[in-house]
């Protein structure tokens, strides 16, 4: 799949502003790497404000993709409950200096931090009931498993799946992933 359709794929509600960030792995087709294709997208998506960050290679040449949205993400990982709950993993202050741990981390182990939920805008409630019971004894599981409110996170994911739908349809139709992106 070329890679706008799959960061459409993945990506939908970050690049339409209903979420704070995305998280996909991407491996360019054979003949291409990242380093000659993230360049140009990135440029692109940083003009509709928004960020484009390889947190981890692969050693297939693919990477671990991170869309975010730094005017959404800033102020939500400055709230405090997310702030001590941060630094008691051990995170630094301000966001790119916590995405460079999460970066640093990702690279040393095969595992995703459960933090990670977090960066991803996920309700804290949720990232920390999958800590303390270990990924069982959700309400719901869908975009992530839910341990609080589960009907506010099922009307999220049917949000989440019918802006895939719409910006998968409009991008086969034929319009540019600039044009399907919403400038916040």
């Amino acid at each position: 799949m070329p890679l706008e359709e799959l960061l459409i794929h993945h990506c939908a509600p970050t690049l339409a502003g209903l979420k704070e960030a995305s998280l996909f792995r991407y491996r360019p087709q054979s003949g291409h790497s990242l380093d000659e294709e993230l360049p140009p997208l990135t440029a692109a998506l940083q003009r509709r404000g928004i960020s484009c960050l390889l947190l981890r290679r692969c050693p297939d040449g693919g990477g671990l993709l991170y869309l975010y949205r730094p005017s959404q993400l800033e102020p939500l990982l400055q709230q405090p409950q997310q702030q001590q709950f941060l630094h008691a993993c051990g995170y630094p202050s301000g966001l790119l200096p916590c995405l460079r741990e999460l970066s640093r981390r990702l690279s040393l182990a095969d595992a995703f931090p459960h933090e990670i939920g977090v960066f991803l805008g996920y309700p804290l409630e949720d990232v920390l009931g999958f800590i303390r019971h270990g990924g069982r004894q959700y309400r719901l599981s869908g975009c992530w498993k839910v341990y609080g409110d589960a009907a506010a996170a099922q009307a999220r994911f049917r949000r989440y799946a019918a802006c895939t739908r719409a910006l998968l349809h409009q991008y086969h139709r034929g319009i540019p992933l600039a044009s399907l992106t919403t400038e916040i």
